[in-house]
């Protein structure tokens, strides 16, 4: 089909001999013997352009023109006009119509006119939905794909942009916990407000404790000067709390309180001061587990785990690994202004095999390496680092008719378990409990396969 036409004149004649003519042409056509019945029309279907004659009763085609032009500015409309009017073409111009043709007309010559409306407006549509990507991808920062648990991710976060409820995201490193966290914060109402983000597996708990809260000059031996901390500095924005899961077990219980009562007190004052931040926090331990072990604060866990967000692991997402890949090679191609266009089939699938413990982050720093070294335009599999060249899928092939690609029950089990522990997160007490196992037992079989 070439397109969708709608076709306004008060000549019944006319309605009938375009509709047949232009049917034959590719386009399906609906018509509509008034102005008014046109826009109504227009309210209720999609058309690629319209084509109206100027000369009607009670609305004529110039006014249609212009109601057009005020409610659907992106479809484009042809006038038909008499044989030498150039006063009503201009006029119907200035009203915003696409193109003009004149009577006694060649089907020829409005064909093309309809083609090319059509293609401008098809034009003009995808530059809109381009634009709109692009600021769709702005908005969600540097995050890429488009598998369904990626899906879900933008869903989740867009959703939670819509509330100040404290937001838990999980996953394993290098998985992207801290673009979520950006992503979140920027389509929040608190977008415009700082984003302040901090690890607290990064420095003691001492430390800690004044980053959070702030302190007075002299309230310790570097106090030189009083600060505010970070939960103050997020004021009307967002707090990013990373891996708190690593949050010492003894200021757990402050920070609670800072949730609750929604006010910090700097080290060394006694004076509380209110902060008004949205809390983001993230971890790639299971913080479920670390409750049961008492390592963390059940009270704490349910302040920060209102809203859920889990960022999956790189395998999990299919052939976002080829989108991601992608995006590096043209990011480090052109920072080092180095040509390379792309990757070989064999790399391809190598890429889509490998079992990539380090998520994304391994990705990005696998795709700068092969850039670096690639000699070709295209990455090879030689270019890609050797633990990506000699990887062994962790799966095992029990329905196979090749005896080739059957393994030992040894191997089987060296697999599952190396399986259980990337999924694990290499958390030794969960993989013990998935695979039924005691710890003792397991490392037994961890030194026996050489996984430690």
């Amino acid at each position: 089909m070439q397109g969708r036409i709608l076709i306004v004149d008060d000549d019944r004649g006319i309605l009938d001999m375009l509709t047949l003519r232009l049917s034959k042409k590719g386009y399906e056509v609906q018509v509509a013997d008034s102005a008014d019945e046109g826009f109504k029309m227009l309210n209720k279907e999609s058309f690629d352009a319209v084509l109206t004659d100027l000369h009607m009763p009670e609305v004529d085609g110039i006014q249609l023109t212009e109601r057009i032009q005020d409610s659907f500015p992106e479809i484009p409309v042809i006038v038909i006009t008499s044989f030498g009017s150039m006063e009503s073409a201009v006029a119907s111009l200035r009203a915003g119509a696409y193109d003009f043709v004149t009577k006694p007309f060649e089907i020829e010559i409005l064909r093309k006119a309809l083609e090319r409306a059509v293609g401008n407006a098809k034009l003009r549509k995808e530059v809109n939905e381009l634009k709109e990507t692009v600021e769709e991808s702005a908005a969600f920062q540097e995050i890429h794909g488009s598998s369904p648990a990626m899906a879900h991710v933008f869903s989740m976060i867009e959703k939670a942009s819509k509330s100040d409820a404290s937001v838990l995201i999980t996953g394993e490193s290098g998985t992207g916990k801290e673009l979520i966290a950006k992503a979140l914060h920027q389509r929040s109402r608190r977008g415009s407000g700082p984003f302040v983000a901090i690890n607290c597996s990064a420095m003691p708990e001492n430390l800690l404790e004044s980053e959070f809260f702030g302190h007075i000059k002299g309230a310790f031996t570097d106090a030189k000067d009083s600060r505010h901390g970070l939960f103050v500095e997020a004021d009307k924005g967002s707090l990013f709390l990373d891996e708190i899961g690593d949050m010492p077990l003894g200021l757990q219980p402050k920070i609670l309180r800072a949730l609750e009562e929604r006010t910090v007190r700097p080290v060394g004052s006694r004076q509380e001061i209110g902060f008004d931040a949205r809390i983001i926090a993230a971890t790639h331990r299971e913080l479920g587990a670390m409750v049961e072990e008492q390592r963390f604060r059940e009270d704490l866990y349910y302040r920060f785990n209102v809203i859920h967000i889990h960022a999956p692991p790189l395998r999990e997402r299919g052939r976002d690994v080829l989108i991601l890949a992608s995006k590096f090679l043209q990011r480090f191609s052109k920072h080092n202004e180095i040509e390379v266009t792309g990757f070989s089939r064999k790399a391809e699938q190598l890429l889509l095999d490998y079992h990539w413990p380090g998520n994304v982050r391994e990705l990005r720093n696998c795709i700068e390496r092969a850039v670096a070294l690639a000699s070709e335009k295209e990455i090879k599999i030689r270019d890609l680092p050797e633990r990506v060249q000699n990887y062994k899928p962790s799966h095992v092939i029990i329905t196979s008719n090749k005896p080739q690609e059957l393994v030992t029950l040894d191997e089987v089990e060296k697999r599952y378990i190396r399986r259980v522990l990337d999924v694990t997160d290499n958390n030794k007490a969960l993989a013990a409990r998935i695979l039924g196992l005691d710890r003792k037992t397991l490392y037994r079989k961890l030194e026996r396969y050489k996984l430690t």
